[in-house]
């Protein structure tokens, strides 16, 4: 498209969201920062409708933007107007005390934050955990056949689940139980920990098979659970504030918010786009969700989405959401790279 349409819907785009109104061709003239005449506006306007980037709202009106020309302008905003110097220091001031967190506490807080700079809901998908390792399995008597087992990875996430057994284990029996963690759990990637994987070490059981098995299973469950992806929502409240969306289709997506993980996980680089009702997924009217997926030693660990309005401040919202990816992804990088040192340093300390 030549550089004139373009300009032309960029200003056509950015006095909708302004006003919500469709914007006529003298509108667009009296704005435009080139000297072009009507008839060529009108001209420009008109190919950008057979294009599928306007419309007409009704006969005598302006032109508004389409779903498709709202993602092209969407586009071409990435990387277009990054953060002054100032409101990264801000942000990397939320961030500064974040190299003692979890994994899990580093998205949330920036997804909270996120929603607080928005004013937007903010949903997050979180699948780092998919990169760590077991780093400790201990089993803790609690009481006649009832047993705690506590499990840590190498991202500082603590999982316990209490197993009722039918019977009580023996001092004998649980320190093998320990020595066999020890040796065939610790450093093991979550991802790992199949069904067929437990299987392959309750045969390695031998005689102790029926009386620690049941442990072995609390285990694969465990990481089961850290492993299913997390969705979680911020900011809920600036949806529900927003008088352009309806509260029964807000409503009804928060009671689904699982549903999102479909949509962000097809967000794997750059920036994605959803509209209202485009999707069964996403089913607030005039609404928009915008996603940027952040990283893990160049590997996806999950995505933010912004909910807001149709008309939402698309220059504003998009540098943020790319910073925020970015300084989320240094961060969970940074914790990968510490692991193999923690665990080596554990390892040496027991030699």
């Amino acid at each position: 498209m030549e550089s004139r349409a373009l300009k032309i819907l960029d200003l056509i785009v950015d006095e909708y969201i302004r006003t919500g109104e469709p914007i006529g061709s003298k509108a667009v003239q009296q704005l435009l920062d080139i000297q072009v005449s009507s008839a060529t506006i009108r001209n420009e306007m008109a190919s950008l409708e057979q294009q599928g980037y306007l419309e007409h709202p009704h006969t005598s009106a302006g032109r508004v933007p389409t779903y498709k020309g709202l993602r092209l302008y969407i586009e071409r905003l990435s990387g277009a107007n990054p953060l002054s110097d100032e409101e990264k220091s801000s942000i990397d001031e939320i961030f500064h005390d974040s190299s003692n967190e979890t994994d899990d506490v580093i998205i949330e807080n920036a997804a909270r934050a996120l929603a607080d700079l928005t004013k937007c809901a903010i949903v997050s998908t979180n699948d780092s955990n998919k990169f760590s390792v077991i780093t400790k399995v201990e089993v803790i008597p609690t009481g006649r056949r009832m047993y705690v087992l506590l499990m840590i990875t190498s991202a500082g996430n603590i999982k316990n689940r209490v197993c009722r057994l039918s019977f009580d284990l023996t001092e004998e029996q649980m320190n093998i139980f320990q020595q066999f963690a020890e040796e065939n759990l610790k450093g093991v990637n979550l991802e790992d920990v199949s069904e067929e994987y437990i299987k392959g070490l309750s045969a390695a059981l031998g005689s102790y098979v029926m009386s620690l098995s049941p442990l072995l299973k609390g285990i694969a469950d465990l990481s089961a659970e850290m492993m299913n992806e997390k969705v979680k929502i911020e900011g809920e409240e600036h949806l529900i504030a927003c008088p352009e969306l309806k509260g029964t289709e807000i409503a009804a997506v928060l009671r689904q918010r699982n549903d999102f993980s479909r949509f962000l996980d097809n967000t794997f680089s750059g920036l994605s786009v959803m509209f209202g009702k485009e999707d069964d997924t996403f089913v607030i009217s005039n609404s928009s969700m915008i996603t940027g997926s952040f990283l893990k030693g160049g590997e996806k660990a999950g995505s933010f989405g912004v909910i807001g309005p149709l008309r939402v401040d698309y220059k504003k919202i998009i540098p943020y959401i790319e910073y925020f990816a970015s300084k989320v992804s240094d961060l969970l990088t940074q914790d990968q790279e510490a692991v193999p040192l923690a665990i080596d340093k554990e390892a040496k300390k027991g030699e």
